[in-house]
Protein backbone atom coordinates (compact mmCIF):
# COMPACT_ATOMS: atom_id res chain seq x y z
CA UNK A 1 0.00 0.00 0.00
CA UNK A 2 0.92 3.93 -0.84
CA UNK A 3 1.13 5.69 2.39
CA UNK A 4 -0.74 8.92 1.97
CA UNK A 5 1.35 12.15 1.95
CA UNK A 6 0.12 14.14 4.44
CA UNK A 7 0.46 17.85 3.73
CA UNK A 8 2.40 20.34 6.42
CA UNK A 9 2.04 23.94 6.04
CA UNK A 10 5.15 25.26 7.33
CA UNK A 11 4.68 28.73 9.22
CA UNK A 12 8.47 29.35 10.08
CA UNK A 13 9.33 30.94 6.17
CA UNK A 14 6.73 33.53 7.44
CA UNK A 15 7.94 34.39 10.48
CA UNK A 16 11.55 35.45 8.79
CA UNK A 17 9.26 37.03 6.09
CA UNK A 18 7.50 39.38 8.56
CA UNK A 19 11.41 40.27 9.74
CA UNK A 20 13.23 41.27 6.45
CA UNK A 21 11.46 44.63 7.00
CA UNK A 22 12.83 44.90 10.28
CA UNK A 23 16.26 43.99 9.46
CA UNK A 24 16.31 46.14 6.52
CA UNK A 25 15.41 49.43 8.19
CA UNK A 26 17.97 48.42 11.05
CA UNK A 27 20.81 47.89 8.52
CA UNK A 28 20.19 50.97 6.50
CA UNK A 29 19.66 53.86 9.20
CA UNK A 30 21.79 52.08 12.35
CA UNK A 31 24.21 49.76 11.61
CA UNK A 32 25.17 50.88 8.62
CA UNK A 33 25.76 54.68 10.11
CA UNK A 34 26.83 53.01 13.48
CA UNK A 35 29.74 51.36 10.80
CA UNK A 36 30.44 54.60 9.07
CA UNK A 37 31.12 56.40 12.37
CA UNK A 38 33.62 54.33 13.38
CA UNK A 39 35.31 54.25 10.09
CA UNK A 40 35.43 58.08 10.15
CA UNK A 41 36.45 58.16 13.58
CA UNK A 42 40.32 57.20 12.46
CA UNK A 43 40.53 59.81 9.92
CA UNK A 44 41.46 63.34 9.02
CA UNK A 45 37.93 64.66 7.31
CA UNK A 46 37.62 68.09 7.73
CA UNK A 47 36.92 71.39 6.04
CA UNK A 48 39.73 74.52 5.68
CA UNK A 49 37.82 77.57 4.82
CA UNK A 50 36.76 76.31 0.84
CA UNK A 51 39.45 73.23 1.05
CA UNK A 52 38.57 70.43 1.98
CA UNK A 53 41.46 68.09 3.98
CA UNK A 54 41.17 64.09 3.46
CA UNK A 55 40.14 61.92 4.39
CA UNK A 56 44.06 60.80 5.33
CA UNK A 57 43.85 58.23 8.27
CA UNK A 58 45.42 59.73 11.47
CA UNK A 59 44.56 56.63 13.62
CA UNK A 60 43.70 57.16 17.42
CA UNK A 61 44.74 61.13 16.65
CA UNK A 62 41.75 62.24 17.01
CA UNK A 63 40.18 60.91 19.97
CA UNK A 64 43.93 62.12 22.10
CA UNK A 65 43.29 65.63 20.89
CA UNK A 66 39.69 64.83 22.45
CA UNK A 67 41.09 63.47 25.62
CA UNK A 68 43.48 66.43 25.73
CA UNK A 69 40.87 68.63 25.18
CA UNK A 70 39.65 69.94 28.74
CA UNK A 71 36.42 71.22 27.33
CA UNK A 72 34.93 67.76 27.24
CA UNK A 73 35.33 67.04 30.85
CA UNK A 74 33.51 70.39 31.26
CA UNK A 75 30.59 69.12 28.88
CA UNK A 76 30.68 66.05 30.54
CA UNK A 77 30.17 67.42 33.99
CA UNK A 78 27.60 70.31 32.24
CA UNK A 79 25.19 67.21 30.96
CA UNK A 80 25.38 64.62 34.20
CA UNK A 81 24.57 67.59 36.31
CA UNK A 82 21.59 69.02 34.26
CA UNK A 83 20.61 65.16 33.65
CA UNK A 84 20.66 64.82 37.76
CA UNK A 85 18.81 67.70 38.74
CA UNK A 86 15.82 66.60 36.35
CA UNK A 87 16.37 63.11 37.14
CA UNK A 88 16.13 62.60 41.14
CA UNK A 89 13.06 64.77 41.26
CA UNK A 90 11.10 62.95 37.93
CA UNK A 91 11.66 59.45 39.54
CA UNK A 92 10.99 60.72 43.35
CA UNK A 93 7.77 62.47 42.09
CA UNK A 94 7.17 59.40 39.33
CA UNK A 95 7.69 57.11 42.43
CA UNK A 96 5.06 58.57 44.81
CA UNK A 97 2.49 59.04 41.97
CA UNK A 98 2.41 55.69 40.69
CA UNK A 99 2.31 54.34 44.33
CA UNK A 100 -0.61 56.85 44.56
CA UNK A 101 -2.46 55.47 41.58
CA UNK A 102 -1.93 51.89 42.24
CA UNK A 103 -3.04 51.98 45.67
CA UNK A 104 -6.97 50.21 45.99
CA UNK A 105 -7.21 51.61 49.33
CA UNK A 106 -7.48 54.96 48.63
CA UNK A 107 -10.16 54.51 45.80
CA UNK A 108 -8.44 57.53 43.57
CA UNK A 109 -11.82 59.02 41.55
CA UNK A 110 -10.32 60.34 38.17
CA UNK A 111 -7.46 58.49 37.63
CA UNK A 112 -7.83 57.89 33.62
CA UNK A 113 -7.98 61.87 33.55
CA UNK A 114 -4.84 62.32 35.65
CA UNK A 115 -2.86 60.15 34.11
CA UNK A 116 -3.37 61.56 30.34
CA UNK A 117 -2.76 65.13 32.19
CA UNK A 118 0.47 64.35 33.30
CA UNK A 119 1.21 62.43 30.13
CA UNK A 120 0.41 65.27 28.16
CA UNK A 121 3.63 67.07 28.45
CA UNK A 122 5.50 64.25 26.89
CA UNK A 123 3.48 64.79 23.37
CA UNK A 124 4.65 68.14 23.15
CA UNK A 125 7.82 69.16 21.29
CA UNK A 126 11.21 70.29 22.74
CA UNK A 127 11.45 72.88 20.33
CA UNK A 128 7.84 74.24 21.59
CA UNK A 129 9.25 73.96 25.21
CA UNK A 130 11.85 75.50 24.90
CA UNK A 131 10.93 78.60 23.36
CA UNK A 132 7.60 78.66 26.30
CA UNK A 133 10.34 78.77 28.71
CA UNK A 134 12.13 81.43 26.76
CA UNK A 135 9.37 83.60 26.66
CA UNK A 136 8.27 82.94 29.84
CA UNK A 137 11.56 83.40 31.86
CA UNK A 138 13.16 86.12 30.49
CA UNK A 139 13.53 89.46 31.74
CA UNK A 140 10.64 90.65 30.81
CA UNK A 141 8.75 87.69 30.71
CA UNK A 142 5.52 87.18 33.23
CA UNK A 143 7.58 85.50 35.96
CA UNK A 144 10.05 87.99 36.85
CA UNK A 145 6.97 90.66 36.47
CA UNK A 146 4.75 88.50 38.77
CA UNK A 147 7.87 88.04 41.12
CA UNK A 148 8.52 91.83 41.20
CA UNK A 149 4.60 92.81 41.46
CA UNK A 150 4.83 90.30 44.69
CA UNK A 151 7.90 92.07 46.13
CA UNK A 152 9.57 89.05 46.04
CA UNK A 153 12.05 90.38 43.79
CA UNK A 154 13.02 94.34 43.52
CA UNK A 155 14.62 94.17 39.60
CA UNK A 156 13.94 91.16 36.97
CA UNK A 157 16.50 88.57 37.75
CA UNK A 158 18.26 87.07 34.80
CA UNK A 159 17.45 83.32 34.57
CA UNK A 160 19.30 82.53 31.24
CA UNK A 161 22.27 84.99 32.43
CA UNK A 162 23.25 82.85 35.57
CA UNK A 163 24.61 79.55 35.61
CA UNK A 164 21.92 77.85 38.12
CA UNK A 165 18.68 79.70 36.29
CA UNK A 166 20.19 78.31 33.19
CA UNK A 167 20.70 74.37 34.17
CA UNK A 168 17.41 74.53 36.88
CA UNK A 169 15.50 75.97 33.60
CA UNK A 170 16.71 72.84 31.48
CA UNK A 171 16.39 70.10 33.86
CA UNK A 172 12.77 71.53 34.76
CA UNK A 173 11.87 71.54 30.98
CA UNK A 174 13.49 67.37 31.21
CA UNK A 175 11.20 67.18 34.16
CA UNK A 176 8.45 68.05 32.93
CA UNK A 177 8.60 66.19 29.42
CA UNK A 178 9.50 63.31 30.91
CA UNK A 179 7.92 62.50 34.62
CA UNK A 180 4.61 61.14 33.03
CA UNK A 181 6.58 58.64 30.72
CA UNK A 182 8.33 57.35 33.75
CA UNK A 183 4.59 57.60 36.09
CA UNK A 184 3.12 55.01 33.37
CA UNK A 185 6.15 52.67 33.21
CA UNK A 186 6.45 52.48 37.08
CA UNK A 187 2.44 52.04 37.28
CA UNK A 188 2.99 49.20 34.94
CA UNK A 189 5.53 47.37 36.88
CA UNK A 190 3.34 48.34 40.13
CA UNK A 191 0.24 47.02 38.89
CA UNK A 192 1.81 43.69 37.88
CA UNK A 193 3.09 42.44 42.16
CA UNK A 194 0.31 40.33 43.49
CA UNK A 195 -1.87 42.19 45.46
CA UNK A 196 -1.62 39.39 47.79
CA UNK A 197 1.56 39.97 49.02
CA UNK A 198 0.43 43.30 50.55
CA UNK A 199 -2.77 42.19 52.06
CA UNK A 200 -0.53 39.58 54.27
CA UNK A 201 2.10 41.97 55.02
CA UNK A 202 -1.14 44.58 56.39
CA UNK A 203 -2.01 41.24 58.13
CA UNK A 204 1.77 41.03 59.96
CA UNK A 205 1.10 44.83 60.81
CA UNK A 206 3.66 46.43 58.23
CA UNK A 207 3.53 50.08 57.74
CA UNK A 208 2.81 51.54 54.30
CA UNK A 209 6.53 52.80 54.31
CA UNK A 210 7.54 49.30 54.77
CA UNK A 211 5.69 47.98 52.54
CA UNK A 212 6.90 49.66 49.52
CA UNK A 213 10.59 49.74 50.98
CA UNK A 214 10.40 45.67 51.42
CA UNK A 215 7.82 44.67 48.70
CA UNK A 216 7.33 47.10 45.82
CA UNK A 217 11.17 47.73 45.81
CA UNK A 218 12.76 44.73 44.96
CA UNK A 219 9.60 43.58 43.13
CA UNK A 220 10.08 46.80 41.19
CA UNK A 221 13.31 46.57 40.53
CA UNK A 222 13.16 45.32 36.28
CA UNK A 223 10.97 48.72 35.43
CA UNK A 224 13.48 50.25 37.96
CA UNK A 225 16.48 49.75 36.19
CA UNK A 226 14.93 50.03 32.67
CA UNK A 227 14.06 53.65 33.93
CA UNK A 228 17.38 54.75 35.01
CA UNK A 229 19.09 53.07 31.93
CA UNK A 230 16.94 54.81 29.41
CA UNK A 231 16.83 58.37 31.60
CA UNK A 232 20.72 57.88 31.45
CA UNK A 233 20.58 57.10 27.65
CA UNK A 234 18.77 60.10 27.17
CA UNK A 235 20.58 62.57 29.91
CA UNK A 236 23.77 61.38 27.90
CA UNK A 237 22.00 62.82 24.12
CA UNK A 238 20.25 65.79 25.76
CA UNK A 239 20.25 68.01 23.23
CA UNK A 240 17.49 69.92 21.94
CA UNK A 241 16.46 71.70 25.01
CA UNK A 242 20.01 73.05 26.02
CA UNK A 243 20.28 73.59 22.06
CA UNK A 244 17.16 75.92 21.69
CA UNK A 245 16.98 77.63 24.51
CA UNK A 246 20.67 79.05 24.78
CA UNK A 247 20.39 79.58 21.13
CA UNK A 248 23.64 76.50 20.40
CA UNK A 249 25.74 78.77 22.94
CA UNK A 250 25.77 76.91 25.59
CA UNK A 251 25.68 80.00 27.95
CA UNK A 252 26.68 81.58 29.99
CA UNK A 253 29.98 80.12 29.90
CA UNK A 254 29.49 77.45 28.51
CA UNK A 255 27.82 76.13 31.30
CA UNK A 256 24.98 74.31 29.63
CA UNK A 257 26.73 72.85 26.84
CA UNK A 258 26.30 69.28 26.61
CA UNK A 259 28.22 66.35 24.68
CA UNK A 260 25.77 66.50 21.87
CA UNK A 261 25.42 70.26 21.59
CA UNK A 262 29.76 69.65 21.10
CA UNK A 263 29.47 67.00 19.08
CA UNK A 264 27.02 69.12 16.86
CA UNK A 265 29.07 71.76 16.51
CA UNK A 266 31.82 69.27 15.07
CA UNK A 267 29.27 68.34 12.76
CA UNK A 268 28.57 71.77 11.45
CA UNK A 269 31.68 72.63 10.80
CA UNK A 270 31.84 69.23 8.76
CA UNK A 271 35.33 67.75 10.92
CA UNK A 272 33.36 64.79 10.42
CA UNK A 273 37.06 62.59 12.07
CA UNK A 274 36.61 64.39 15.44
CA UNK A 275 32.75 64.02 15.36
CA UNK A 276 32.84 60.51 14.56
CA UNK A 277 35.76 59.70 17.63
CA UNK A 278 33.47 61.85 20.04
CA UNK A 279 30.27 59.81 19.05
CA UNK A 280 32.65 56.44 19.32
CA UNK A 281 33.15 58.06 22.86
CA UNK A 282 29.71 58.17 23.80
CA UNK A 283 28.58 55.08 22.72
CA UNK A 284 31.50 53.27 24.47
CA UNK A 285 30.79 55.52 27.73
CA UNK A 286 27.04 54.77 27.40
CA UNK A 287 27.22 51.16 27.08
CA UNK A 288 29.56 51.06 30.30
CA UNK A 289 27.48 52.83 32.73
CA UNK A 290 24.15 50.91 31.03
CA UNK A 291 26.21 47.36 31.95
CA UNK A 292 27.45 48.98 35.15
CA UNK A 293 23.87 49.96 36.02
CA UNK A 294 22.41 46.83 35.15
CA UNK A 295 24.95 44.36 36.79
CA UNK A 296 24.50 46.80 40.19
CA UNK A 297 20.79 46.65 40.58
CA UNK A 298 20.98 42.66 39.41
CA UNK A 299 23.62 41.91 41.87
CA UNK A 300 21.46 42.91 44.63
CA UNK A 301 18.28 40.87 42.98
CA UNK A 302 20.72 37.83 43.15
Amino acid sequence: MRKKKTSCVKYTKWGYIFLIPFFVVYTVFSLIPLVSTFYNSFFENYMSGLTKVGPNFVGLNNFKALFANASLLKYTQNTLIMWLMGFIPQICISLLLAAWFTDLRLGLKGKRFFKTIIYMPNLIMAAAFSMLFFAIFSDIGPVNDILIRLGILKEPFRFLSSVGGTRGLIALMNFLMWFGNTTILLMAGMMGIDTTLFEAAEVDGAKSFQIFRLITMPLLRPIFIYVIITSLIGGIQMFDVPQILTNGDGSPNNSSMTLIMYLNKHLYSKNYGMAGALSVILFICTAALSLLIYFKFTKKEN
